[in-house]
């Protein structure tokens, strides 16, 4: 695996790297012999991911970092390129997720969840992407959900972030895939991370979700990081632009919601 990828000795920066699917992607790149930056704003977190990794004898660093900051991204890219080199691949990770309905969310939680999962991707793509412009060649991976195809109600600002990361990601396509920096987005389905474990302790939740779902289960960190590892990839040269669903079939169901008089799926089978 870690020939086929081609991500030897490369530079991955990850945002979010002390969470749960932050550390899968770290983990995975690693595995494949990249060297890795997790960006956290919590810094014990990535910190401990960090030292995970290099007990395994990975190359990892920590750095704290608030992604919708730009001064703290600048110093966040400064020790990076100190420690590991320029960065070749972008991982845009990080997020928040805050409740919250419509009709009366606070502006300044809507200003501020939009800050971490939308306009902070933007700062990172600009500070970490504009070398890799001058070098003519990286690879830029967002995290976005499925949230960005179907609206999540009562999440504030959560599904509009999601879905404007699907559109930031190909405008950047669009402008740097000439000069050789490919952006692609993965879109996570039902994954359990620690921000979405409270979801699962709630009696019946895993099971519920797990029989709405084709493959059969809810998703894992892991299976999210397969996805971007190889969007990093030289592999995935000509994937530019593209949005690629990690659901397990989900958002392929909706049909099979609607009434059907005369069909009995159990006799289908």
């Amino acid at each position: 695996m870690t020939g086929w990828l081609g991500l030897e000795d490369k530079v991955c920066v990850v945002t979010g790297g002390g969470g749960g699917i932050g550390r899968a992607i770290a983990a995975v790149l690693t595995e494949a012999g990249a060297k890795v930056a997790l960006l956290d704003r919590d810094a014990d977190s990535a910190n401990a991911a960090a030292k995970a990794l290099d007990a395994k004898g990975a190359r990892a660093v920590a750095v704290a970092c608030d992604i919708a900051d730009p001064r703290s991204v600048d110093a966040a890219k400064a020790q990076v390129e100190r420690h590991l080199g320029p960065a070749e691949v972008l991982v845009n990770n990080a997020g928040v997720l805050a409740p919250g309905a419509l009709a009366d969310i606070d502006l300044a939680e809507w200003n501020r969840v939009l800050s971490i999962n939308l306009t902070g991707y933007l700062i990172c793509a600009q500070a970490f992407g504009r070398p890799m412009l001058a070098r003519g060649g990286g690879a830029v991976v967002h995290i976005a959900s499925i949230a960005g195809h179907h609206p999540q109600g009562f999440s504030g600002a959560y599904s509009v972030a999601k879905v404007g990361v699907m559109m930031l990601s190909r405008q950047l396509a669009l402008e740097w895939g000439p000069r050789g920096v490919r952006s692609n987005v993965v879109c996570p389905g039902m994954i359990r991370t620690p921000m979405s474990e409270s979801f699962y302790q709630a009696p019946g939740v895993a099971e519920a979700r797990a029989a709405i779902v084709p493959r059969g289960r809810v998703g894992k960190p892991q299976d999210i990081a397969d996805a971007v590892a190889f969007l990093a990839s030289p592999r995935a040269d000509y994937v530019n632009g593209e949005d690629v669903l990690v659901d397990g079939g989900f958002c392929a169901v909706l049909m099979a919601q609607a009434p059907r008089p005369g069909f009995d799926p159990a006799k289908a089978k």
